[in-house]
């Protein structure tokens, strides 16, 4: 009864004009996004942060979340037409979505994979919804103890699941957390690794660094790409309705998308692009036909397309009940979150139920606003794919740039974002992923307070952390996860599921 009284209020909230109006713009921009190649969700959302300083918190959340699974969508739409995943979770989308638009299937491939989306999407809301709940009261019982061993927890994971090399993914983290400690110190008051620059004892501010490596970073390693060998199937496209053998096929991968998205959309590191690469080679183990796999088989549209959108909806559980980011675009929710005054964790859901409940609600809108939008726009979405990328480049350095120097009016930012345009560039020639490298920064000044606030309560009692029973559990999972992928099996099995082809 209380979770109908819940949605109730959250709906009333989502259905106000704004909330709705910037749902909207939300879900619009997040496909345009996705659709363009280059461009992810947590490059836009960086570059848009500094314009919520002017909004309430609620339609900025709800702005952002759209923004997040708008691209979802958007990503599928370049990966099937043109074979350039426009989002990094539609790389296993490409492999049978491309094939289906070169046998004329396009708008069946485009179809299934708008569909398939809208159903994960409406049951990863309904799981956030029952599950929160529950998640925060235990989140209650947390002290410092355990949200330190929680969020440790929550660096081994995102080491474990980042796709690549483990070496690289825990330099990331190390690299996160070192960044993390430019600032003040929070008990003494002394700047810290601030090299006498006024600007650094606050702290690089999350929004310069999400911005130069993923913005940036993106723009500069696009730029070194070859513009030709690339096929836009614009005659193709003819009906968009997939046929009853195509709704035959598709149902059950979605289905089993849906399920395995919902239960990683929640793991640390994880999230949509783990998601999406499990689903397909679910549906290569299930398949009586592997060898269609690769030729257009649409099952390999369905199942990832659900999976990462199941994924990318349930990875709002842990940011809104812990206040723990699984990924980088949840890091910089957060981020969004401390930038509007509110302190993320579980006492969102009492302290501010319009904002928690209607960011919720929301997400069903979005997902009905997406599929009513984007199957008519297949078309525009085709037109805008043939915009040369020498044009669209300098419009966002441009936005960019005005962004970063409007955080505090200061040229210094806007030189850091250029200096983190650098190091994202390099990160993307020596294949290092940068989201543990976010997910480091965020969680590092947080994980060092509880530290210390867990060894002042027990003075300087480090057994604190194993006396405690659910810190002690917490912590016995993160040793556990790292013993079980240094398992050889558990390790080529690793490699192979990113490496997918």
């Amino acid at each position: 009864m209380d979770l109908l009284n819940n949605l109730m209020l959250g709906f009333q909230t989502a259905l106000t004009l704004q909330n709705l109006l910037y749902a909207f713009g939300g879900a619009v921009l997040g496909t345009l996004i996705g659709v363009l190649p280059g461009l992810g969700p947590v490059a836009t959302i960086a570059m848009l942060l500094p314009s919520i300083y002017a909004l309430d918190a609620t339609p900025a959340l709800i702005m952002l979340a759209g923004i997040y699974y708008g691209a979802q969508y958007g990503g599928s739409t370049t990966a099937i037409l043109i074979n350039v995943p426009g989002e990094s979770s539609s790389v296993v989308t490409a492999i049978d979505g491309y094939q289906m638009a070169r046998q004329g299937r396009a708008g069946s491939a485009l179809a299934a994979a708008g569909l398939g989306s809208f159903f994960a999407g409406c049951v990863g809301t309904i799981i956030i919804a029952a599950f929160a709940p529950p998640l925060t009261e235990l989140a209650f019982k947390f002290g410092p103890a355990e949200y330190f061993s929680l969020m440790v927890l929550g660096l081994i994971g995102a080491v474990v699941l980042a796709s690549g090399s483990l070496l690289k993914a825990i330099g990331m983290i190390v690299l996160g957390l070192l960044l993390g400690q430019v600032n003040t110190d929070v008990i003494s008051g002394t700047p810290r690794f601030s090299f006498d620059i006024p600007e650094l004892t606050d702290g690089i501010n999350f929004v310069v660094i999400a911005m130069g490596i993923f913005g940036f970073g993106e723009i500069i390693a696009n730029l070194g790409q070859p513009a030709e060998h690339r096929e836009v199937f614009t005659k193709d496209v003819k009906g968009l309705w997939p046929t009853k053998q195509d709704f035959h096929d598709a149902w059950p991968a979605v289905l089993r998308g849906t399920a395995l998205g919902s239960v990683l959309g929640v793991l640390p590191g994880g999230g949509a692009l783990l998601a999406s690469f499990a689903a397909y080679t679910l549906e290569k183990k299930v398949a009586k036909d592997p060898s269609r796999f690769g030729k257009g088989a649409i099952q390999g549209v369905a199942g990832p397309e659900s999976a990462n959108n199941a994924g990318a909806q349930t990875s709002f559980i842990p940011m809104l009940t812990l206040g723990i980011p699984p990924n980088a675009v949840m890091a910089l929710m957060v981020g969004a979150m401390t930038i509007k005054g509110i302190q993320p964790g579980p006492q969102v859901m009492t302290s501010n139920p319009e904002l928690f409940w209607g960011l919720i609600a929301s997400m069903w809108i979005g997902n009905l606003m997406l599929v009513i939008l984007n199957l008519p726009l297949i078309g525009i979405w085709i037109k805008l794919l043939t915009v040369p990328y020498r044009f669209l480049f300098p419009a966002i350095v441009v936005f960019c740039c005005i962004g970063t120097y409007t955080l505090n009016n200061n040229n210094f930012d806007v030189y850091m974002t250029a200096a983190f345009a650098v190091v994202g560039y390099i990160f993307y020639k020596l294949s290092c992923e940068p989201a543990p490298l976010l997910l480091g920064f965020i969680l590092g000044p947080m994980m060092e307070e509880n530290l210390r606030r867990a060894l002042l309560l027990s003075r300087g009692d480090w057994a604190t952390f194993m006396t405690r029973p659910l810190s002690a559990g917490l912590l016995i999972a993160a040793a556990l996860m790292v013993v079980i992928v240094m398992l050889p099996s558990i390790k080529n099995k690793r490699e192979e599921a990113f490496q997918e082809e």
